[in-house]
């Protein structure tokens, strides 16, 4: 079938109101080499983890144990499109996770990756109730976890969709070198430059990574403060739909999800350095983001030139993923009709 068909069927089909029984299958696509379609059997079949997560929602504290594999493995698997000439390119990718609902949460690859961030976010088919592993229930065939998260707002129920994207804005280089000033621009309600003074105008925190202590100011705190998110306050969470790319001057990008960032959800220290052991930094430029908890040092970006907000773009598939998401589709609309009658 030519692909314009594909698209007028598929917009067709999703044109359907949202039904309100869970998703049968989760599509892996978006900017990778292998896009697939997992169902519950498919899942189940992948190596799995198990592990008991606590956060806070609008019920109270939850503990829950849940099995599925990990996240990254699930993406990994679908084999991101990189760049292999751009160093660290998997650095500046980030993927959406999307329920039946349209609920969206972005991860960045960085701090799925067990190199970097190695957060150890599931894609969870099974919950251990009583003792019992049983198949999930209300949520659907999957659900996201992000274990250490205060909130849980990035865990996903009734998972339909994984898109892998690269980050938004034009590549950028400002020709290497030290920095004296950055910008902060995007999704933001107030763009601006700073520069050292501006910097140190505003509050100072510390951190401690690989022996030495960076004085600076929190990432998140600058964002919110300083510049201030654009978000939508009828979308819920809005926040969690949205990352920051730092883009240091010889072009090396970093995405993260401002939901890492958040102190409400992931509440890393991620923090913008100008001082390191009491002193001004030199070849970092003035300017260096920092994130202490990290295995690896990829995403320390050194002589800061610029940081970009974006709210995730809705995932446009593929030519080569367009038949397998119109067989999820036509698997769907099967089920749903069949609940009609």
């Amino acid at each position: 079938m030519h692909i314009p068909r594909l698209v007028a069927l598929c917009g067709a089909l999703c044109a359907l109101p949202l039904q309100a029984a869970p998703s049968l299958s989760v599509s892996v696509g978006g900017a990778v080499n292998a896009p697939q379609v997992l169902d519950a059997a498919a899942l189940q079949a992948l190596p799995s983890l198990t592990q008991t997560v606590s956060y806070q929602s609008g019920r109270g504290p939850q503990t829950h144990t849940y099995t599925g594999p990990s996240l990254w493995s699930v993406l990994q698997s679908a084999s991101p499109a990189l760049d292999v000439a751009v160093k660290n390119d998997s650095l500046a990718h980030y993927v959406v996770a999307t329920a039946t609902d349209g609920y969206k949460v972005v991860y960045s690859l960085g701090e799925l990756d067990p190199g970097f961030g190695n957060r150890q976010a599931l894609l969870a088919h099974s919950e251990v109730i009583a003792g019992l592993t049983r198949p999930l229930s209300s949520d659907g065939v999957a659900r996201t976890t992000m274990p250490g998260d205060v909130k849980g707002g990035r865990y996903v129920s009734a998972v339909e969709s994984l898109a892998v994207a690269r980050a938004a804005g034009d590549d950028f280089t400002a020709g290497g070198g030290r920095t004296t000033t950055f910008t902060v621009g995007g999704d933001v309600l107030n763009a601006h430059t700073f520069d050292l003074a501006a910097l140190q105008a505003l509050t100072p925190t510390s951190v401690t990574a690989g022996g030495v202590r960076y004085t600076g100011v929190s990432f998140w705190d600058l964002l919110t403060g300083a510049t201030g998110l654009a978000t939508d306050p009828v979308v819920k969470n809005d926040l969690l739909g949205m990352y920051a790319v730092a883009t240091g001057s010889d072009g090396y990008r970093v995405v993260f999800s401002l939901g890492e960032l958040s102190p409400d959800f992931g509440n890393q220290p991620v923090l913008i350095a100008y001082e390191a052991d009491g002193v001004l930094l030199e070849d970092a430029g003035f300017a260096r983001i920092v994130v202490p908890n990290d295995v690896k040092r990829g995403r320390y970006v050194s002589n800061l030139s610029r940081i970009e907000v974006f709210h995730a773009a809705a995932a446009v598939p593929e030519p080569q993923t367009w038949a397998l998401l119109l067989g999820g589709l036509l698997l769907t609309a099967g089920v749903a009709r069949r609940r009609l009658h």
